[in-house]
């Protein structure tokens, strides 16, 4: 009896480790890798996927032949100003909601009511960033007849502005850069809070015991924060830079709620969608879903690898 049940055992302990995992893998083969294999072959057929794209090359035209999605979408002028904004993005970004959420992070720690404070901090994230678009497109609303004084300043921003003795700006289509920052500004007001959340948590990790170790030593709170604080959570701060790039590079909302990428304000995920809705051209989008896809993976990588090397230390 003991010989003819320890088999029978095995296979149960090996049987149930997939009874719990099969479920989910199984949502993930239908609803994430067939997707994105069928994104990837979508990529080299023409806007009806009926053809390859080769066979919508046009003669005396450039043409990569079954790459022809791909050099549009690494080429054309579109995805140049897509690919400039995103990079854009990336910089003002990703350095000013990891730059603030620190700087909040510090300052939260030491007010008296800091639950509160990094609640209202935190606060735009419980939005969604369709209805911040919304927000923001009323704080830079532009007056429809700015030489009428009759005509109210419903924009907050513009009325600011008119109040100082200014003249309204069109914050959303004056480009290409005035109206990119502005975007960029609901970004970091949406992100902030995050970063600030996650780098508070490391913060609050540093042993008190080294830090008035130093400051009986005869350093500053610039020193501390600069020499102790900041070297002791890089590893954190990697992280969430990493997160915060892989966001920045799959912006969509914003861009879309607010501009719809006109005016010179195009992201690469805004492109895609509208290659696909619009021109409705499923091998574009398809290769520019790859490219992003690609673009992204690099950034995911080291990003795990980071955790991994966390909780190796811990």
């Amino acid at each position: 009896m003991k010989k003819s049940a320890a088999p029978a055992i095995m296979r149960q302990g090996q049987l149930l480790p997939w009874i719990f995992v099969g479920p989910a893998l199984a949502i993930l083969i239908i609803y994430v890798a067939y997707p994105t294999f069928n994104t990837f072959l979508l990529s080299f057929q023409n806007a009806d996927s009926t053809q390859l794209a080769s066979a919508a090359c046009q003669p005396d035209q450039p043409c990569w032949g079954i790459l022809e999605n791909y050099r549009y979408a690494l080429t054309s002028k579109v995805m140049l100003t897509s690919f400039r904004n995103n990079a854009l993005w990336l910089i003002l970004m990703v350095s000013g909601t990891v730059s603030l959420g620190l700087f909040y992070a510090v300052l939260a720690d030491r007010v008296r009511y800091e639950p509160l404070a990094k609640a209202i901090i935190f606060l735009p994230m419980a939005i969604s960033f369709v209805g911040a678009g919304v927000i923001w497109k009323f704080v830079y609303a532009y007056p429809i007849n700015p030489n009428d004084p009759n005509v109210p300043v419903i924009g907050l921003l513009n009325a600011i502005v008119t109040a100082l003795g200014g003249k309204p700006v069109a914050w959303l289509s004056t480009g290409p850069w005035v109206n990119n920052i502005a975007l960029i500004v609901v970004g970091i007001w949406i992100w902030t809070g995050f970063c600030m959340t996650i780098l508070s948590a490391a913060l609050k990790g540093v042993p008190a015991e080294i830090l008035e170790a130093a400051r009986v030593d005869g350093a500053n709170e610039w020193m501390v924060f600069w020499k102790i604080m900041v070297p002791m959570i890089m590893p954190t701060i990697t992280v969430v830079i990493t997160t915060m790039t892989i966001n920045v590079l799959k912006v969509f909302d914003i861009v879309y709620v607010m501009t719809g990428g006109n005016y010179g304000t195009d992201v690469i995920a805004n492109r895609m969608y509208m290659e696909m809705y619009q021109h409705q051209d499923a091998g574009r989008s398809a290769a520019i879903a790859v490219i992003l896809v690609l673009a992204i993976i690099p950034v995911m990588l080291y990003n795990v690898r980071r955790f991994r090397e966390q909780e190796a230390i811990r």
